[in-house]
């Protein structure tokens, strides 16, 4: 291979490296912009006063990898907006019962939300919540 070819071979390289390059800057870019707008989502969801019951109402972007309430560390569970989401030793058992702080609740109804619609204790569900369950253990009949 002459001199020639090879300077032209390696401006070819050079070329396409940069073009790489660009390309994965855009893309950096795309990446941490879609995470802004998604952090920018989450932030408006934590100011309301009640999150979200409804899992069409939770973010189904990016947002949902961004934690609710901030990352890890940053405050404690009852200094931040995850309060909202329930008392931090709230404790469910197989029997049914439920404590808050290791004491048992009176009546554990008061700390059980609605099933999720379509899911496996949803009773309106196709076939109910035991076909549901059926379903999911591949039981179906």
């Amino acid at each position: 291979m002459s001199e020639e070819q090879t300077e032209e071979r390696d401006e070819e390289e050079q070329d396409q490296g940069e073009e790489g390059e660009s390309q994965a800057k855009r893309r950096a870019r795309e990446v941490a912009e879609a995470r802004e707008k998604a952090q920018e989502k989450m932030t408006e969801l934590e100011g309301k006063d009640e999150p979200p019951t409804d899992l069409e109402d939770w973010p189904s972007d990016e947002g949902k990898y961004i934690t609710y309430g901030g990352a890890e560390g940053d405050h404690s569970y009852a200094e931040g907006v995850e309060q909202k989401l329930g008392p931090s030793e709230l404790r469910r058992f197989e029997d049914g019962s439920v404590s808050i702080s290791g004491k048992k609740v009176d009546n554990p109804e008061d700390h059980k939300a609605d099933p999720i619609p379509g899911g496996p204790t949803d009773p309106n569900a196709a076939g109910g919540p035991e076909k549901s369950r059926k379903r999911a253990r591949g039981d179906d009949d």
